[in-house]
């Protein structure tokens, strides 16, 4: 592969999460098991009904457009996409094709061509009888098509642009759409090419990508085939091909078709959209009604806390452990402490606990009270059965202890036990005095200051 250069495009289609569907008023419930529930006239596609525009739809993808800093259009219309398929029974699916509601726009430094919204068709099913059946429940479900840039050049990126993009629509943040990959909310299709130089190979979409695993083997297994084709001489097709699970590998499903091939057409049925002539989609009203970004509190908790990387990360994808942490701050306010409760977020906490439990305790660290083992052992017992730190500190004998002469006959008990460890101390193994220490720490359950500890062992050895 070091002669090529891969170059990926990504399509993403994803559910919208709006209460009806994208044209009518059946409901728009992904969760409904029942075949045939959720559908009417309009989404069965019977002929001479009207379709209406789902206004909510529409202001979700202007949101989306705003949050990825992308042009939102003044004025846009849906198309006719023109083909025959028995999971559309109208001969056609209304989409968008010259005015997209979005143009342009970046996330993690991808580019974004456009962002539009269509109508998603019915589910078919195929049975081990041979016979294919079609469920209309999601026929008509609100769908945004995402598509980016020919600019990913590495398999890591297309996964990471993937990722974000369904945190960002997640319901933590823009709630556009729930996003589940293995219900089919979202889906992602990979366009991919390779040449030995700047320009750009024969493209090859893959469809069916329904994980992030499924993404990376796919441009993995592309890679290898087209490499293999055009080292034998011959030259890549532009196809569709669908991705096998099982095997891991793409396979043929048709030959790649232009746009001219759907005779696209504006929808005569549905009216032109004048976005600017409507208040609630003013650019005010779309920014003011954005929440914090991923990448807007990433970028403030690296500034004001000071967090390592790997611990903003779960921040932002578990909103709860962000809330405990902000709690803690707000009462804290001392960096430092902040890092301290953050660690024990992350490392030790396995729920939730109360706000005010953990600032007590990172108080009573930071007082030389107790000490980092007993701090954990005072977390998972409120943890388990909640109480007050400073009760169950006490109740369990983990209150720190400083008192000199305490700690020097505990240490010489551990000295006279351990005649071999000090004298590798005294031949300068420093790391024997560590474990000298951690003895009189475990005699003393914990309560012992390892600093005054350390003071006594060095002052008698």
């Amino acid at each position: 592969m070091s002669d090529y250069r891969l170059t990926v495009g990504l399509e993403i289609h994803a559910e919208l999460n709006t209460e009806t569907k994208m044209f009518c008023n059946s409901k728009n419930d992904t969760k409904e098991s029942r075949p045939n529930v959720n559908v009417c006239p309009i989404c069965l596609g019977y002929p001479g009904t009207l379709p209406v525009i789902n206004e909510e739809a529409v202001r979700k993808i202007l949101r989306l457009g705003t949050a990825l800093g992308g042009e939102l259009a003044d004025f846009t219309e849906f198309d006719r996409k023109n083909y025959f398929y028995p999971d559309i029974p109208k001969g056609y699916q209304i989409s968008q094709y010259k005015h997209p509601l979005i143009k342009g726009g970046k996330l993690i430094d991808v580019r974004i061509t456009r962002i539009h919204l269509e109508e998603d068709t019915a589910k078919s099913i195929h049975a081990e009888s041979g016979e294919s059946l079609l469920d209309f429940n999601r026929a008509g479900t609100p769908l945004l098509e995402l598509v980016t840039e020919p600019v990913i050049h590495d398999k890591e990126t297309a996964v990471k642009f993937a990722k974000e993009f369904q945190l960002l629509i997640s319901p933590t943040y823009l709630n556009i759409s729930s996003a589940d990959m293995e219900r089919g909310e979202m889906r992602v299709e990979a366009n991919i090419s390779i040449s030995k130089d700047k320009t750009l190979g024969t493209k090859v979409e893959v469809k069916n990508l329904n994980s992030f695993k499924a993404v990376e083997k796919a441009i993995d297994f592309e890679i290898k085939r087209q490499t293999e084709i055009l080292e034998k001489g011959g030259k890549v097709t532009q196809e569709t091909r669908g991705w096998n699970e099982v095997k891991e590998e793409t396979f043929l499903q048709r030959l790649k078709e232009e746009a001219h091939d759907y005779r696209y057409f504006p929808e005569p049925d549905l009216p032109k959209l004048f976005i600017k002539d409507t208040t609630e989609f003013s650019n005010k009203s779309l920014k003011t009604s954005l929440p914090e970004l991923p990448n807007e509190k990433r970028a403030r908790y690296k500034k004001d806390f000071k967090l390592k990387e790997s611990d903003i990360e779960i921040y932002i994808r578990e909103p709860e452990w962000g809330r405990l942490l902000e709690e803690v701050a707000e009462t804290l306010k001392d960096v430092e402490l902040i890092k301290l409760s953050s660690n024990y977020i992350t490392s030790d906490l396995k729920k939730l606990v109360p706000a005010k439990s953990l600032v007590e305790v990172i108080r009573m660290v930071s007082r030389g009270e107790i000490s980092s083992r007993g701090a954990k052992d005072i977390l998972k017992v409120v943890e388990d059965k909640g109480g007050d730190p400073k009760l169950v500190a006490k109740e369990n004998n983990l209150i720190q202890k400083s008192d000199a002469n305490e700690l020097r006959a505990v240490a010489e008990k551990i000295i006279k036990e351990n005649p071999e460890v000090v004298l590798e101390y005294k031949k300068g193994k420093v790391a024997s005095l560590q474990f000298l220490i951690g003895q009189a720490m475990k005699v003393t359950r914990g309560s012992g200051n390892p600093q005054v500890l350390k003071e006594i062992f060095t002052k008698i050895i």
